[in-house]
Parts: structure tokens; sequence; C-alpha cells
């Protein structure tokens, strides 16, 4: 199932990722402190939650996973195409802004945040190194999946073929509608392929994240890769949705690292 308990929270976990040499979860909105409507694991320290409850929440997601908190890395999320590679945890002071990170350091932990926009989480069992990054539409548009492969070819010498990605819960098409700026600049980035992603239902469009997230990373060569099918606006009661509840909700979180190797 992909669904797993891990401590007192329930995270979802891509079958093609329980491998021995990476650890990760996408955590629902579950088993938190925070009052609506950031009821109630809310990792989102900028939507008007109490700081003190976010903190309670990210202390509660790593404790479940199992993760020392002094491991954390995170960014200021912005809807970007920007990769950083990073060697140390988060020291607390204010975050780069970027929408992916790598490591090959296993005592990193990778922490994003989420409400609708894809989550990518990447892993290269040779090398080994690990990657997640945070796809809205305007970092689809931008091709932040084939940034997040390209970093790990060139840092860590990856081969995009033996990667294994997976393509968390997020809105599905059908609950996405777009306007025809969006359309259009899908179609001036795509191509013909924009076509794949972009279907026409009851007068409006609806955008494809996860096909077009998919189509970058194959076209990267990337040949593993697990879609968990998940809306995020179809389950509200596990999920954060920001076109759902009207942008005022949390955000859920993500972790990933390398498994600690034995001494």
């Amino acid at each position: 199932m992909p669904y797993a308990t891990l401590g007192a929270l329930c995270a979802f976990q891509f079958e093609s990722l329980r491998l021995p040499g990476v650890e990760h979860a996408i955590f629902t909105r579950r088993g938190g402190v925070s009052e609506p409507p950031w009821r109630s694991l809310n990792v989102g320290g900028s939507v008007g939650d109490d700081p003190k409850n976010v903190a309670t929440n990210r202390r509660r997601m790593f404790e479940s996973a199992g993760r020392p908190n002094d491991t954390l890395a995170y960014v200021w999320q912005i809807h970007s195409e920007r990769v950083l590679r990073i060697d140390r945890p988060s020291d607390g002071v204010e975050a780069e802004k970027a929408d992916a990170m790598v490591t090959d350091h296993p005592d990193i932990t990778l922490m994003m945040r989420f409400a609708d926009c894809v989550p990518i989480l990447a892993y290269d069992p040779s090398r080994p190194a690990v990657g997640v990054a945070h796809a809205g539409w305007k970092g689809t548009l931008h091709g932040i999946a084939q940034r997040l492969v390209e970093t790990m070819e060139q840092d860590f010498g990856t081969d995009p073929g033996g990667l294994v990605v997976g393509i968390g819960p997020s809105i599905a098409a059908h609950h996405y509608p777009v306007g025809p700026e969006v359309a259009d600049a899908f179609r001036r980035s795509f191509g013909t392929a924009a076509s794949q992603f972009l279907d026409l239902a009851n007068g409006e469009l609806h955008l494809d994240l996860w096909g077009a997230n998919r189509w970058q990373l194959e076209q990267m060569g990337v040949a593993h890769i697990e879609i968990s099918g998940i809306c995020t606006a179809c389950r509200t009661e596990d999920w954060f949705s920001h076109r759902a509840e009207s942008g005022k909700t949390g955000r859920f979180g993500a972790l990933l690292n390398l498994a600690a190797r034995a001494p």
C-alpha cells in the first residue's frame, strides 16, 4: 500500500522508492496541532499559522521519520527553475530562494512544502544522491524537473537512465483549469507536445502537471517514473489544496534523505 504509518503520522510512500539506500515520506495533513484553516499538520511558515504550531508540526514530522531536527535543509520556494546543491543543513537564517535541492550527504534531510504543486523526488542508487523539486505551473513551464536531473548529472555524475523518480500527491488536471495566457505559454515552451497536457473540458482548458513533468523527465532519459495518482483537490481531508480551499490552507511536507551508511 502507498500509505504508511510512521510513528504517530500517516505518509505516502512510493513503492519504487522503498529501497535500502533512501528514505522518504510525503506526510498528509493529519496528526498536527494547527487550528483551521491550517488543520492540522501544517509545515508552511508563511501562510499565517502560529509559528509555534509550525515548529511543533515539523518536529513531529521529523520524529516520525526518525530523523534528527538538525539535519533539516529547506529553501524559500518561489516557483522558479533554480536548483541548489545542499552540503550542510539549514542554519535557521533566511533561506535561499529555489525550488529544488540535491545532496549526496546522508546527514541531510531535504524538506519541501506543497499544497497542489507537484512534489518530485529523485534517487540515484549508483552515486548515491537524492533530489527533490517543487513544480507548480510556473516551475513546470520553466523546466524545474529537467533542471533537477541536469544538476544531478553535473554535480554527481548521475546517469538519468538509472534515476528512480516519484511524482507525488498534487492537483490533477480535472481540477486544474488555466487561463489562455498559461495555455499559450505552455504551447510556446513545449511546442506540439503541449497538446498532450492541455485538455478542453466544459469550455475550460485544463493543465496536466503530472503528464507535463513526466514528459520532461522522459526527455532527459529518465525511465523509472512512478506517479502517485492522488489529487490533492479531491482529498482535502488528507491533503492541503490551495485551489480547493480558496488559498486559505496550510502546506504538507515531503522529506527525502539518503539512508545512513553502515559504520
